[in-house]
């Protein structure tokens, strides 16, 4: 592990700074559900790639310990700053709804395109990290997004690196590896985060359990935090890597995808 929980010292987190920021409280409890439930998608990309020794190992011994220890850490961050709030008990009606929708069916048709679709989940990690980094008031918070943003940036890498190995056997052509990076980009529009943001308020906020509206406001407003320390130039140049573009043709498709990048970070 590039670096470990204990090593981080939670008795200097400063709750003032970040208590009373509602938009905060959502943003870091939904993505330590989808962390924490890294385990079940694990399973299924090891499944998918079960006669491949080689991604597997790295599956199961590297990307999911570490994608775990994301969502301990925002997890001990949420409970230090918040500790009136039942984490488990909102966490354990989340993955029971989560758990039906993360199927093998969700999986792109060729294991190349597979790996280049989570590229681009790996982009959306890497830049939801990178802009809580940004925005964080609080020092412990800047160090915990800072850590995990670098281990997404280095997971992208490896499913990059075994993107190109496996499209060198299919020979996908750019707009097939186009086709599986646009339909990963707009389902991350999609109702992971929602479905979590909506157990987080069914916990919290009982009184307006499965709320429509105020899921949507709550939604917006994490989105908008985003999108306000968002690296656009980072995020198109990660989407853009695996169509391996000359140069030439790179310059004219960059504008379009970024605005599609936007979007799909509203």
């Amino acid at each position: 592990m590039p670096w470990r929980l204990e090593e981080i010292d939670l008795e200097r987190v400063a709750p003032g700074q970040v208590r009373d920021d509602k938009t905060l409280f959502f943003l870091l409890c939904s993505a330590s559900f989808i962390e924490s439930g890294s385990d079940l998608y694990t399973r299924n990309l090891v499944t998918y790639y079960r006669d491949d020794s080689d991604v597997a190992d790295w599956l199961g011994r590297h990307w999911e310990p570490e994608e775990l220890q994301h969502g301990r850490a925002l997890r001990a961050y949420i409970e230090r700053v918040w500790p009136e709030f039942r984490w488990q008990e909102a966490f354990d009606s989340f993955f029971a709804d989560y758990s039906q929708r993360c199927t093998l069916e969700e999986f792109e048709p060729t294991r190349a395109l597979e790996l280049a679709a989570r590229c681009v989940v790996e982009m959306g990690t890497a830049t939801l990290y990178r802009s809580l980094a940004a925005y964080a008031p609080e020092p412990v918070l800047r160090e915990i997004a800072t850590h995990i943003r670098t281990d997404e940036v280095r997971h992208y890498k490896h499913f990059y690196q075994y993107f190109n190995l496996y499209n060198g056997r299919e020979g996908n052509g750019r707009m097939k590896v186009l086709g599986a990076l646009v339909r990963r980009l707009l389902e991350i529009r999609n109702d992971d985060s929602e479905c979590a943001i909506r157990h987080v308020l069914n916990h919290r906020d009982p009184a307006r359990a499965n709320d429509r509206d105020e899921i949507v406001r709550i939604t917006h407003d994490a989105q908008r935090l985003v999108r306000r320390n968002l690296s656009a130039d980072m995020s198109v140049k990660m989407f853009l890597k695996p169509l391996n573009l000359p140069p030439r043709l790179q310059g004219g498709i960059e504008t379009p995808l970024a605005r599609m990048v936007d979007y799909a970070m509203r």
